[in-house]
């Protein structure tokens, strides 16, 4: 009985005992391009090296992905810059869908304007999520667009596009069960904001921190005499660097390459690499620290995340 006691206790003991993890491992996912733009895939580990605040790092750990399963969230601005923009967003969802999204991948979608709206939760199937977004979009009456899913906290928002908000929980809860694959969001917007509780730099740090790529495709709102004003700049370089620092790509959403563009993000998300390094800096120092990984043949160009904030 005495010898039961004490294997219980000690079960006790060991599940009450906090559970370490080597916060001092970084990993990266990043891709690789030559000077036509082509993915380069027979690379290996002695061919890169790779920078930590400007000190060289050990790679501990490194490995082709190829035909990897894709985890997309398709995150559709719907606020008031956007209307006119409904139905090329309809028709580029189509279009991406179809040359992205296979059996072995799935996504959800979300919209947003002063509300983060779950319009179709992770599936397979694209004309699911076509029919959900049509569905969404030929719904005119506030109260039944009020019945989706919440995505993020039910915030008090005075104006109406909360851009980093879709970004931040997009990276956070909705990829918080995701245990394999690839990971990233496909985003439909201008670029601006003007209710979001957070800023651009959580955004960006939320999808570093969970491995989160952002490819964004840009659609914006020009003056009657087509001119873009000091606001649509802004959109623009905002868009252009969440894609940047996150390993991403951006795109002109009315531009003649988009077809090709979303073939791009395609072969970008199945094959690439992966490494992993233990940092010789202090972890959870909550600074920024800046990762550059560089080929060491020539006229190759590496994409992947600048950086991480350590926590």
């Amino acid at each position: 009985m005495k010898f039961f006691v004490w294997v219980l206790l000690a079960a006790a003991a060991l599940a009450q005992a906090p559970i370490r993890v080597d916060v001092s491992l970084v990993n990266v996912g990043f891709s690789v391009r030559d000077e036509r733009g082509v993915l380069v895939t027979d690379l290996k580990q002695d061919d890169f090296e790779i920078l930590e605040d400007g000190v060289p790092q050990h790679i501990s750990f490194f490995a082709k992905s190829q035909d990897v399963p894709l985890n997309l969230g398709l995150v559709m601005d719907v606020s008031g810059s956007q209307q006119s923009f409904i139905k090329p967003h309809l028709k580029d969802l189509q279009s991406f869908l179809k040359t992205v999204l296979s059996k072995r991948d799935k996504a959800f979608l979300m919209t947003f304007a002063n509300r983060l709206s779950l319009i179709s939760d992770y599936t397979d199937s694209s004309k699911d999520l076509v029919d959900e977004l049509k569905d969404f979009q030929h719904e005119r009456n506030p109260r039944n667009r009020s019945t989706y899913p919440i995505v993020g906290p039910a915030e008090f928002r005075i104006l109406g596009t909360a851009f980093y908000d879709a970004i931040f929980y997009g990276s956070t809860q909705m990829m918080q069960n995701i245990d394999r694959g690839r990971r990233a969001l496909i985003i439909f917007s201008d670029g601006e904001d003007n209710s979001s509780a957070h800023h651009m730099l959580d955004a960006i740090e939320a999808a570093q921190a969970n491995d989160v790529l952002l490819f964004t495709i840009r659609y914006t709102e020009l003056s009657r005499d087509g001119r873009i004003n000091a606001r649509n700049k802004y959109g623009i370089s905002v868009m252009e660097r969440l894609a940047r620092e996150t390993g991403g790509l951006d795109f002109d959403g009315e531009g003649k390459g988009l077809v090709e563009g979303f073939k791009q993000i395609g072969e970008q998300l199945r094959a690439s690499y992966e490494l992993a390094y233990h940092t010789s800096n202090p972890p959870g120092d909550k600074t920024f620290h800046k990762i550059v990984i560089r080929s060491k043949q020539p006229n190759l160009t590496v994409r992947a995340k600048t950086g991480y904030y350590a926590k």
